[in-house]
């Protein structure tokens, strides 16, 4: 689980848009994120097993 503070200072607006961290809107994890859903892996996956983000399925060959 991520720090609250660093959660909730990714929320503000920074003074420049350089300084944007990227984090998971469900969780507050850093690492591994995907800007396309704003989540990281672990919560990503979730919502797609659940069937929660429409058209992702798990994959199977």
């Amino acid at each position: 689980m991520a720090r609250t503070c660093l959660r909730i200072k990714a929320k503000r607006t920074p003074k420049f848009a350089v300084r944007q961290h990227n984090r998971c809107d469900r969780c507050g994890r850093s690492r591994a994120f995907y800007r396309r859903f704003r989540l990281c892996r672990i919560c990503l996956r979730s919502f797609a097993l659940k069937g929660q983000i429409p058209g992702m399925t798990k994959a199977s060959w």
